[in-house]
C-alpha cells in the first residue's frame, strides 16, 4: 500500500489550497482515508476522514467550516480542500488509511509521506 500526499505550499493567510493523497497497491473503494497534521514540537492531531464509498465524513471541530473532504474513487485519490487558512494551520499534513474503517477512528494501517503546508501572516 502506497499513500502519497501532495498539494501543499506556502500560502498567505486567508487563502486556499487543495490537497491531494494518491493511492495505490490497494482496493481503494474498500479504504476510510484520513487526514492528519503535525506541526513541529506538537502532538499529531486529527483533520478529516471520509470514508470508503465517500458517504460518510468527519472532521475535527477546529477545521469545520473551512476545511472539506472529498474522493474520487476512480481516481483512487481523496481530497483536502483548505479554505481560509490560517497560520495555525502551518504544519506536515499526511494521509493514512484503513480497510472498513469507521471514520471516528485514529488507528490507522496505512500512512502516507507528508506534503508541507506553511501559512504566513
Amino acid at each position: 500500500v502506497q499513500l502519497q500526499a501532495s498539494g501543499g505550499g506556502l500560502v498567505q493567510a486567508g487563502g486556499s489550497l487543495r490537497l491531494s493523497c494518491a493511492a495505490s497497491g490497494l482496493t481503494f473503494n474498500t479504504y476510510t482515508v484520513g487526514w492528519f497534521r503535525q506541526a513541529p514540537g506538537k502532538e499529531r492531531e486529527f483533520v478529516a476522514a471520509i470514508s470508503w464509498s465517500g458517504g460518510s465524513t468527519n472532521r475535527a471541530d477546529s477545521v469545520k467550516g473551512r476545511f472539506t473532504i472529498s474522493r474520487d474513487n476512480a481516481r483512487n485519490t481523496v481530497y483536502l480542500q483548505i479554505n481560509n487558512l490560517k497560520p495555525e494551520d502551518t504544519a506536515v499534513y499526511y494521509c493514512a488509511a484503513r480497510k472498513y474503517g469507521s471514520v471516528y477512528t485514529l488507528e490507522y494501517d496505512n500512512r502516507g509521506q507528508g506534503t508541507q503546508v506553511t501559512v504566513s501572516s
